[in-house]
């Protein structure tokens, strides 16, 4: 095993323990590392036209290593960030005290009378034995919250809870007339604005958890995180692959399913993409032009909350490359938790963006934030099943969850192509 394994595993262990700044210590030593590795490499290719195969092979190996150092820094944070549920939270009202006994009871015995009681009460909790009930807003809302931390494109995406099965948005084809008069003189009647509709609407997301009696059985478990923690990966996911690629049939729509031109004939309905002038990848030559290429394709009023969204792959890739100037345009992040920056915007890493291949978009750059949408409907479901799996009981778990571009001008990639 190499020294730089090594140090995989053993920073795998300490984050394991949540230490934080270990982790963080391990990534930013495994960078080091890789910068030396890599100048080495650059300066062989410099001297004799091409690089030494041991010392790209090393550069690859810690370059590896690297992006696991980042896995596990990523993961040690998100558990630290991890809020606190269960019995020992203050509610801070009765129904909302009675809800959350009453679920506790449904999922740990199947007992839903008081459930059903508080249905009776007041239509808002429940939705009946064959749909399923309502989770307590607490646990709605932690899963809520975890799942803006690790699913990719919903951390840097508008989000928006809605109570119906679909949201229209409103948008101005065509703006009102407008122009500069004297002050006594006449002023012309304003053409009347042109508006057109996105419809972005919500689609079923489930997850199936299963449970032992002997789980169920024991009081010290705290059942809201455990269905919580037991979904919201799943949930991440599965909403994160559609965010990326989905068809928008029975799921959200991608914004790589949009159709897509080349930037100069840009219009309204469509996502600009710029070509990287080779067929197979980035040039061989300044290949950081084309990302400066494309950052400057967005507009100033998008490009100064934009984010770079790509796969490791990919990042790998833009990790080798030095501007004219001999920098790294790739930075490790700044403190745990932060983002690494690529020619000083965020990089968001989604692994449903395609590779480095002939006609592919690896890398899209925008102001996510303006540009994508995200649907959420409030209410997350749970039936208990006890019956399709015996000895273990199963909890259907569903959200409704929709997305789409709500701005065009908002989000450009780069395609690979001559």
């Amino acid at each position: 095993m190499t020294e730089t394994s090594k140090g995989v595993l053993e920073v795998k262990s300490a984050g394991g323990a949540g230490d934080v700044s270990g982790a963080f210590e391990d990534f930013m030593t495994s960078f080091e590392a890789f910068r030396e590795a890599n100048d080495k490499r650059l300066a062989e290719i410099e001297r004799r036209s091409a690089a030494d195969p041991v010392t790209s092979e090393k550069v690859d190996r810690i370059s590896q290593a690297l992006d696991e150092h980042k896995k596990v820094l990523d993961r040690v944070v998100l558990k630290r960030a991890r809020p606190a549920l269960g019995q020992r939270d203050s509610i801070g009202a009765l129904e909302h005290l009675e809800h959350k006994q009453g679920f506790e009871s449904y999922i740990r015995t199947g007992d839903e009378r008081q459930l059903r009681a508080l249905e009776e009460k007041a239509m808002s909790y429940g939705s009946g034995q064959d749909g399923g009930y309502l989770v307590p807003e607490e646990t709605e809302a932690m899963i809520g919250k975890r799942l803006a931390e690790i699913s990719p494109i919903r951390s840097i995406a508008s989000v928006r809870q809605v109570s119906t099965a679909v949201l229209k948005k409103p948008f101005a084809v065509t703006g009102p007339a407008t122009g500069w008069v004297g002050e006594t003189a006449p002023r012309p009647e304003t053409a009347s604005s042109t508006l057109d509709e996105l419809s972005f609407p919500t689609a079923e997301l489930y997850a199936m958890p299963a449970a032992t009696a002997a789980l169920l059985e024991d009081s010290v478990v705290d059942l809201d995180a455990w269905i919580a923690g037991e979904i919201e990966t799943a949930f991440a996911e599965q909403e994160g692959a559609a965010f990326v690629n989905g068809d928008g049939t029975n799921k959200p729509r991608g914004f790589l399913d949009y159709p897509q031109v080349d930037d100069a004939d840009w219009s309204w309905g469509n996502v600009g993409n710029l070509a990287t002038g080779n067929a197979a990848g980035l040039p061989a030559t300044a290949p950081s032009d084309k990302l400066i290429d494309l950052i400057y394709a967005l507009k100033a009023s998008y490009r100064q909350n934009a984010n770079w969204v790509m796969n490791r792959k990919t990042q790998a890739t833009l990790r080798k490359l030095k501007d004219g100037d001999g920098n790294y345009l790739w930075q490790p992040p700044a403190a745990p938790g932060s983002r690494a920056m690529l020619a000083g915007f965020p990089v968001v890493e989604a692994e449903e963006m395609p590779d480095i291949a002939a006609n592919a978009t690896p890398i899209a750059f925008g102001d996510f934030g303006r540009g994508y949408l995200v649907v959420d409907r409030t209410g997350v479901r749970v039936l208990r099943d006890p019956y399709s799996a015996k000895p273990y009981v199963l909890f259907y778990t569903t959200k409704r969850v929709g997305g789409g571009i709500q701005n065009f001008e908002a989000i450009k990639l780069l395609k690979v192509e001559a």
